[in-house]
């Protein structure tokens, strides 16, 4: 293997120039918009020539299989030559200082950080809780009440079950003819015995309580502290994370997340390959040309994520960051506003329902994005019609079928068979890769990755989904597919096919779960996945009704 020689600036290591020649390669007319985009080829060499480079540093491969994202952005010095620049996401090797990227924004890791000292102040609350709950008193408090209530509820039992017996034998007698004084006498005895036992268990109840509320106090203390210092420890932190933007202007993490729904940063924002990326050039004052981050490695458990390929920012961690760090750049206009939607076609219509083939790239309902919307379509075209209308949704990516209410009624008859599941759904998809059976089930819970929205994630707590697949035929290396979903989470059939316990094959064009990287950057003309049949029984006239609407990919 040649390894690449990478000629720097004399005056910063961190800047490497090409080793190959770009002198045909046109300059993008503006910078990157960071949450949805296509590389620029200046970005794709700088990316293959990172690879190459960690292809050299054997001693890191077993970490980045595991799974890391890396970026690069290319920038222009002050003499107007391009170069690029190379970064990691979170620390590599349990350091974020290696000579060939960037450094962090702020390095949390260094011997004597706040954080550092922080940590091991919490590290020192923890070793008390571990010293208490390990304790010899600690543990022989717990059993002791854990004993205490299981012996009294057995003592009680048994009493409680002798009593009877007694009584059982007492109203024998008295049927006999024996003195009536002699069965009340016996009758208080057996209650003062039970008054004695219970008292005598609680007692000793108390005492066991006492020992153990004795330690629980204080862990409850420790942990409270704890709690307290963790979460100061963290705001100081991102206090520390002083970002720039192209202006030169600088806010902390925590001004730049106060606006913000969550209002305090995540855990690991600032961490990121793109911020660390973009303050660095802004610190040596180089211009930013282009940007993308790459994923290498095996996927993070239940998202999807495949070796080599591209990938936006997130929208949870890194949303609010490079916003205001891109202040100031003249950046690409956010390419899904500008999608312009073909018009819906209508395929079958009553005086109640409306069924239509949505196009690609409209949404089902208005959105902020400020794309043409079926909700919109369907105002101008049924001005006279009451909501709600909408019954149920396709994402803006994928085509086809979508059924719509004439009247509120009728609206929520149909929302009621999507939601007894009555609805037969099929869709038509092309994967990216060869499924090797003809037919299953994939059933894979689903929830929300709420520092990646819109994403799903595979997740034991989420919601359960269900997925039933007939394979139709395999093209080169592609397979056409039909599903028949029968749960309706976001994102089901796209995650169901992309995640590798799955398909393990994303649908052609999918931009959220990997294809566009998959297959060298190389941008699919749409998502291949469309709604291409719905049958249901007419809310009104009890008929049947099926449409069909074949995929033109």
């Amino acid at each position: 293997m040649i390894i690449p020689i990478f000629v720097v600036s004399k005056l910063d290591a961190m800047l490497h120039r090409f080793s190959r020649d770009i002198s045909n390669i046109a300059l993008p007319e503006a910078f990157t918009w960071p949450f949805h985009y296509v590389p620029h080829a200046l970005s794709v060499i700088a990316t293959d020539e990172v690879k190459e480079y960690l292809a050299t540093r054997s001693e890191w491969s077993a970490e980045i299989a595991r799974g890391k994202m890396f970026g690069v952005l290319v920038v222009e010095d002050s003499e107007g030559a391009l170069g690029f620049l190379s970064a990691f996401s979170g620390n590599l090797a349990g350091s974020n200082h290696h000579d060939y990227f960037v450094p962090p924004i702020y390095d949390m890791l260094q011997p004597g950080d706040l954080f550092r000292v922080g940590e091991s102040q919490i590290s020192a609350i923890n070793n008390q809780i571990s010293r208490i709950e390990q304790s010899a008193e600690y543990l022989s408090a717990k059993h002791c009440l854990e004993n205490a209530q299981v012996d009294a509820e057995r003592q009680l039992a048994d009493l409680k079950a002798t009593l009877t017996e007694r009584k059982q034998l007492r109203d024998m007698r008295r049927r006999e003819g024996e003195s009536k004084q002699v069965l009340i006498l016996e009758s208080q005895r057996d209650n003062a015995d039970m008054q004695r036992l219970r008292r005598t268990l609680k007692e000793h109840m108390a005492e066991c309580t006492a020992r153990y509320d004795f330690y629980v106090r204080q862990l409850a203390e420790l942990k409270a502290d704890r709690q307290q210092r963790s979460s100061a420890l963290q705001m100081q932190l991102f206090e520390q994370f002083r970002i720039k933007n192209a202006r030169g202007e600088v806010k902390t993490l925590v001004e730049l997340f106060a606006p913000t729904p969550q209002v305090i940063p995540p855990a690991g924002a600032g961490e990121c390959a793109a911020p660390k990326l973009l303050q660095y050039a802004y610190l040596k004052g180089y211009k930013p040309i282009a940007m993308a981050e790459f994923w290498q490695g095996a996927s993070p458990r239940g998202e999807v994520r495949h070796h080599d390929a591209f990938y936006p920012a997130c929208n949870g961690k890194c949303k609010p960051i490079l916003s205001f760090m891109l202040e100031g750049l003249h950046v690409e206009v956010n390419p899904l506003c500008n999608i312009k939607p073909a018009e819906p076609r209508i395929l079958w219509e009553d005086r109640w329902l409306v069924a239509i083939d949505k196009p690609c790239g409209m949404l089902s309902v208005e959105g902020k994005s400020g794309v043409r919307s079926v909700q919109d379509w369907f105002a101008e075209h049924y001005p006279d019609a009451v909501g709600p209308n909408i019954i149920h949704r396709l994402d803006q990516s994928t085509s086809g079928i979508l059924l719509l209410a004439k009247d509120k009624d009728t609206h929520k008859a149909m929302q009621e068979q999507f939601i007894k599941r009555t609805v037969k759904k099929r869709y038509t998809a092309v994967l990216v890769g060869l499924v090797s059976a003809n037919s299953g089930t994939i059933d894979l819970p689903i929830k929300l990755d709420y520092d990646n929205r819109p994403r799903q994630m595979v997740a034991v707590d989420g919601k359960r989904a269900i997925t039933e697949y007939r394979v139709l035929s395999r093209e080169g290396a592609r397979t056409r597919i039909e599903f028949y979903p029968i749960t309706g989470r976001t994102h089901q059939l796209r995650l169901h096919s992309a995640h590798k316990q799955g398909l393990n094959a994303p649908i052609v064009g999918d931009e959220i779960y990997g294809a566009v990287g998959v297959e060298k950057g190389a941008k699919e003309q749409r998502l291949c996945l469309h709604a291409s049949y719905l049958s249901f029984v007419h809310p009104h006239t009890g008929e049947e009704i099926a449409i069909n609407s074949p995929a033109e990919f």
